[in-house]
């Protein structure tokens, strides 16, 4: 039967690896931006509306999801033991993250010999009390929650309408089915708005790289550098070490499964903004249930910081060393530990690093007026450190999964996503 000429225009297209046509698409808004400089920015609506649309989808695919994910457990028990490992490993890969960056700076020394002055002043931000975390969980109103997308409290709303469906039984299943047939719905959504992702991408990425010049990028090449090795290391070291020796599955179909996300993560800097594609991956690539990818990866999307707790540690010693102040002992674990309980309360959004950074400089005495040197190159570490955000978060889904019996590793281990 011969094929129609728009299948015959298009096929090829189709036939390619959607990670494949979104690194066309950053490769392609590096070089636009290169050429055309300020220019470039005339691309950016492409990328705004591709963001916009991502965004559109997390508040009802979240809340779905989690839903979809509680009923189907249909255990307590269960649930509290995903919960756990959850939290568990999400906090031990932060503690690993930061220490790496630490480690790092330490040996590459990215802030020796720099010498860059300086102006204004930053407000230091106070690290959140386990207090007001607990309290700014529920939500007074769940319905203003979803409309403010507090990602948090919509969390702790779905587990809790989820549970109550569970708990009643019959009564609940209607509801349940119309849940099921919404998330349904929304992974469909998902996946018409990821086709228009390659074209986003390149908006993004050359307004980005139209705006940031070489005269701004070479003081700080070296501290550039040493993130980006940094969040390299971590996520081919620890993730697929700890996909390897925790999981015992091959780290290169997770990595191969994450492409996706990662791409996404690393164009748009926000790991909330790429939940979506986050749960595609985990679902379709790699194999996780929709009980656990639905459960673990809002969650993950909220207080998984890895990147930007790596991010705390090289960027503190690179200040550190620019300034010619000697850190102690303490010093460095006071990082490692308000890095990592800072994370906890930042929200998934570009620029939040920031605010993660003012509140660990001000633990240690560091000037927060330092923070100006690396503010006007954060997007491009935000970048780095959110696709390593992202990537964790898709790691500790896919081990969970695993521990659980909920991981189809039949779909895990398809050679069908080069």
């Amino acid at each position: 039967m011969p094929v129609s000429t728009s299948q015959g225009a298009f096929g090829w297209w189709r036939g390619i690896a959607l990670w494949k046509k979104i690194l066309a698409g950053l490769a392609l808004g590096i070089l636009a931006g290169a050429l055309l400089g300020e220019s470039a920015s005339v691309f950016k609506p492409l990328g705004d509306i591709f963001i916009n649309a991502i965004m559109m989808l997390i508040v009802p695919l979240v809340f779905s999801t989690l839903i979809v994910g509680i009923t189907s457990m249909r255990d307590p028990q269960k649930m509290g033991r995903i919960g756990a490992r959850t939290i568990g490993l999400y906090l031990l890969t932060t503690a690993f993250a930061i220490s790496i960056g630490l480690l790092l700076s330490t040996l590459l020394q990215p802030g020796a010999g720099v010498n860059i002055s300086f102006d204004g002043s930053v407000d230091a931000s106070e690290a959140p009390t386990l207090a007001s975390i607990l309290i700014d969980l529920v939500p007074r109103n769940p319905i203003d929650a979803l409309a403010n997308g507090n990602i948090l409290q919509i969390i702790v709303f779905a587990i809790g309408l989820g549970i109550s469906l569970t708990l009643i039984g019959e009564k609940g299943e209607p509801l349940v089915v119309v849940f099921d047939s919404f998330a349904e719905a929304m992974y469909k959504l998902t996946g018409i708005v990821m086709a228009f992702a390659p074209f986003g991408v390149f908006g993004l990425i050359a307004h980005v790289s139209g705006q940031y010049g070489l005269e701004i990028l070479l003081p700080l090449a070296k501290l550039i550098g040493v993130v980006y090795l940094a969040c390299a290391l971590h996520v081919l070291v620890v993730y697929s070490g700890f996909i390897s020796l925790l999981g015992r599955l091959n780290p290169a179909r997770y990595l191969q499964g994450s492409l996706d996300a990662m791409m996404v993560a690393f164009s748009s800097a926000s790991s909330a903004g790429s939940l979506p594609v986050s749960i595609r991956c985990a679902q379709q690539n790699l194999g996780v249930s929709e009980g656990v990818s639905g459960f673990v990866l809002p969650v993950g999307a909220t207080i998984n910081m890895d990147g930007t707790a790596l991010y705390q540690g090289v960027v503190v010693l690179f200040i550190a060393q620019m300034l010619g102040i000697e850190l102690s002992l303490v010093d460095y674990g006071m990082i490692v530990a308000t890095g990592t309980l800072a994370s906890i309360g930042t929200a998934g959004v570009p620029g939040a690093g920031l605010i993660m950074l003012s509140i660990v400089m001000a633990q240690i005495g560091l000037p927060l007026e330092a923070i100006a040197v690396v503010a006007g190159i954060d997007r491009i570490l935000d970048m780095a450190r959110t696709s390593v955000n992202v990537a964790g978060d898709i790691m500790v889904t896919t081990l969970v999964g695993k521990s659980e019996g909920e991981l189809n590793l039949d779909i895990y281990n398809a050679d069908n996503k080069a």
